[in-house]
């Protein structure tokens, strides 16, 4: 079976680490090698950016050095993580990749989107995921859960209601654009009635 290059993005406190994590557990019990990562972050050069990236006053950074961040992070991630895994034959699940790009910076910063594209056209060019599963929680709820992990990687969970308003609409949107390759999955259920329903999503994209 070919291997697959699958996304989760959203909000904060949707779930996706953990859910990443289930995906792959069930992927591996039915004899599917994968590999877990994560953006930013995922290689050693990228991880280091991350730590750059999440900690900190929420105006650290203006949009377009955050952007220029992220993408130099992703070029090594890619590099250097994703394409290797896939080419040894294993699947790769990452918790974020362009999407959360498009919509942290651009709808919720106010980065030009075609600025954004430019820069990824240079250093990701036309590599996309198979498959990205959006995960949709109301925003209060979402950053409750953020809250409640206290990981000290929480800049962005500094910004105000509005901005993480104008986030969830801007996954919605990115959900309608892209319905060949994007799924907006209720992640308000249990963590167990997401996993499911992310496994049904997968199981019939790919005829598991």
């Amino acid at each position: 079976m070919t291997p697959q290059f699958i996304t989760l993005e959203g909000g904060e406190g949707t779930g996706k680490s953990t859910q990443a994590k289930r995906l792959a557990t069930t992927l591996e019990k039915r004899g599917i090698k994968t590999v877990v990562t994560r953006e930013p972050g995922g290689s050693p050069g990228a991880e280091q950016i991350r730590k750059l990236f999440v900690e900190g006053e929420p105006g650290r950074w203006d949009p377009l050095t955050e952007t220029l961040l992220l993408f130099a992070a992703r070029a090594d991630h890619i590099s250097r993580t994703i394409k290797p895994a896939l080419s040894s034959g294993r699947w790769v699940i990452s918790d974020r990749f362009t999407d959360s790009t498009y919509v942290y910076q651009g709808i919720g910063r106010g980065m030009d989107r075609e600025t954004i594209r430019r820069i990824e056209t240079i250093s990701v060019a036309d590599f996309r995921p198979n498959l990205t599963l959006i995960l949709d929680l109301p925003v209060s709820v979402g950053l409750e859960r953020a809250k409640a992990r206290r990981s000290g990687e929480d800049r962005f969970e500094g910004f105000d209601t509005a901005f993480h308003e104008k986030l969830r609409q801007g996954f919605a949107d990115i959900a309608r654009r892209n319905g060949d390759r994007c799924f907006l999955l209720d992640a308000s259920g249990s963590e167990d009635e997401v996993a499911e329903l992310i496994w049904q999503t997968v199981a019939k994209r790919f005829s598991l």
